[in-house]
């Protein structure tokens, strides 16, 4: 299936910036039953200073923002052609080590409540299998409720107040699995709606790693493993190091956000 992607993302502060920076991983990875046939990233606001690699093999885009602007506007878009491959990604690439994946973070961190519902998942834990059930379990145990859920809430906060986003499906997930030594890792990108185009955000899932198949992806929150309406732009071991705009800016100034998102079969 071939998507088209339109993405803007667009900032407004309630006074000037002096100075900022902001990493971008909006680019789609080619490879793995993906390839990005064309993707342009425009700034307007401020300037793309560099682009690199990371240790996930993410595109990194670097912009700063012109002295004293009072909002800054990214536009991505670009077509990519994907094949069903059941969630299978396959073989590992970057540059982290597999034992790396098994490392908690401060969000994907075991407490009571994640250690409770890993070990009641049936089946061998690491198996196809289980991580159904595990993806199962979680979607039982956390709603999908938008505008109740915070950025920085840890898996643990999550399975506490019974309801969640995208991001936090992906962090238990992510957390039940590392518990159990299950190497996983968070995974942004953008998902085809079957009822509409127009979007508020990207979307987020997970993959683990499976003896024999590889890579694996498991989106909790659709209760799906990705099929041809997932395009894969990031990936890492939480949010933070795959999340799609990032940085850091001086000053007070307030900050507003709005994102627009379209995903359709070109």
């Amino acid at each position: 299936m071939r998507l088209k992607i339109n993405h803007t993302t667009h900032y407004t502060y309630d006074e000037p910036v002096p100075y900022a920076l902001q990493q971008l991983r909006l680019t789609p990875k080619t490879g793995h039953g993906q390839t990005v046939l064309d993707w342009t990233v425009r700034v307007e606001g401020g300037q793309k200073q560099l682009s690199f690699e990371d240790q996930h093999h993410n595109t990194v885009d670097l912009i700063s923002f012109d002295a004293g602007t009072t909002e800054i506007t990214v536009h991505c878009e670009g077509t990519v052609e994907v094949e069903d491959n059941h969630g299978v990604i396959g073989q590992h690439g970057g540059f982290m080590p597999m034992w790396m994946f098994l490392r908690s973070t401060d969000v994907t961190r075991a407490g009571p409540l994640v250690r409770r519902l890993a070990s009641g998942v049936e089946g061998e834990p690491g198996s196809l299998a289980w991580l159904h059930g595990l993806s199962a379990a979680i979607r039982a145990a956390v709603t999908y409720e938008t505008g109740r859920s915070d950025v920085g809430w840890s898996a643990e906060n999550v399975l506490d107040a019974g309801h969640g986003v995208c991001q936090d499906h992906s962090h238990v997930f992510i957390a039940c699995c590392r518990h159990l030594d299950v190497p996983a890792r968070y995974v942004s990108g953008y998902l085809m709606m079957n009822d509409r185009i127009d979007q508020e955000a990207t979307h987020a899932w997970a993959e683990a790693w499976i003896e024999g198949l590889g890579w694996v992806g498991f989106d909790v929150s659709n209760g799906i493993s990705p099929d041809t309406r997932y395009v894969r732009a990031a990936t890492g071991l939480d949010y933070a190091e795959a999340a799609p705009v990032s940085g850091t800016r001086f000053g007070t100034a307030g900050e507003a956000l709005s994102v627009q998102v379209q995903v359709q079969q070109q």
